[in-house]
This record gives C-alpha cells, sequence and structure tokens, in this order.
C-alpha cells in the first residue's frame, strides 16, 4: 500500500499556529493592562470624590460661619483655603480625565488584538480545512494508484497464465502428435 504524501504546507500551518497562540498572548497581556487602567481609574475617582467631600463640607462650614457673623479675616482664610481646595479638585479632574483617555486607548488596543486573534484563528481554521481536504484527495489518488497498479499486475498475471495454457496445449498437441506418429 502506498502512503500518502506529506502535506506540502505543513510549515505555514506551524507559522500560523505559533502567530495564532502569539495572538492569544497578546490579548491577554491587553486585557490585563486595560484592568490596570480601570483600577487606575477607579483610586482616582475615588480620590477625587473625596476632594469634592472635602469642598463640600468646607464650603458648608464657610456658610455656617457666615451666618454666625464670623469675623473677615477669618472668613477670608477660609476662601483662600477654598481656593487651594479648587484647585486641588481641578488637578484631581484633569487626572481622572486623562486615565479615561489611557483606559480608552487600552480597550482600543484590546478591541484591536481580539479583531487579530479572530483573524489569525480564520487563517488557521481555513488552513486546517485545506489540509482535510488535501489528505482526502492525496487518498484518493493513492486509491486509483494502487487500483491501476493492481489491475497491471493482474492484466499481467492473466497474461502470463494464458501463455501458459497456450504453452501446454500446445505441449499437449505435440505430444499427441509424436504419440500418433510413433
Amino acid at each position: 500500500m502506498a502512503q500518502v504524501p506529506s502535506y506540502p504546507l505543513e510549515q505555514l500551518m506551524v507559522i500560523k499556529k505559533n502567530r495564532f497562540d502569539q495572538a492569544i498572548k497578546t490579548l491577554e497581556a491587553k486585557k490585563e493592562l486595560l484592568e490596570k487602567e480601570y483600577e487606575k481609574l477607579f483610586d482616582l475617582t475615588q480620590e477625587q470624590n473625596e476632594v469634592q467631600e472635602h469642598k463640600t463640607a468646607k464650603l458648608a462650614q464657610l456658610r455656617e460661619a457666615l451666618d454666625q457673623g464670623t469675623t473677615t479675616d477669618k472668613i477670608q482664610q477660609m476662601k483662600a483655603y477654598l481656593k487651594v481646595v479648587d484647585e486641588k479638585l481641578a488637578e484631581k479632574k484633569k487626572k481622572v480625565v486623562d486615565q479615561q483617555k489611557a483606559v480608552d486607548a487600552a480597550q482600543k488596543q484590546v478591541d484591536l488584538a481580539t479583531d487579530d486573534l479572530f483573524q489569525k484563528k480564520k487563517d488557521l481554521e481555513k488552513l486546517e480545512l485545506h489540509k482535510k481536504e488535501w489528505e482526502k484527495e492525496m487518498g484518493y489518488l493513492v486509491e486509483q494508484k494502487e487500483a491501476s497498479e493492481h489491475d497491471e499486475q493482474g492484466a499481467a498475471t492473466h497474461q502470463i497464465m494464458q501463455r501458459a495454457k497456450k504453452m501446454r496445449k500446445q505441449k499437449d498437441k505435440d505430444r499427441d502428435a509424436q504419440k500418433g506418429s510413433s
């Protein structure tokens, strides 16, 4: 029985498989980075909320002081402190906005890595399907070749048998002719 030849695109298949595996690793790394960016965004948002709550508390304290008729010096000091708190809040808001941009960029990277993974998976599946079809075709060709060889062997054997039969008949005829002449 003849053997099916090896798949000619086997090396390409190995390369595609390696690229697919690498795409999986890349996607996992991008997802991990995205998770870290989300955690950082959460922390910054918490800090911003704390500063906002602090500002609200200081504003309430200022109103209360105004209602009680505190000295102008004290009120000026409280207003100056509120300006510092406002600056700090603005800084925290800017950090949250910047971090949101980083999260969006990381999400885009995850999306691109996902698309790349699906494309590489599709390429690999196409090649695997091609290999199966190729193996079926090669199996069929091998079977045809074997059948053809068996037919040739059978025809050759048949011819040999026919010659041997013809020769036996000729010998028998010759023997009968010798017996008849003796």
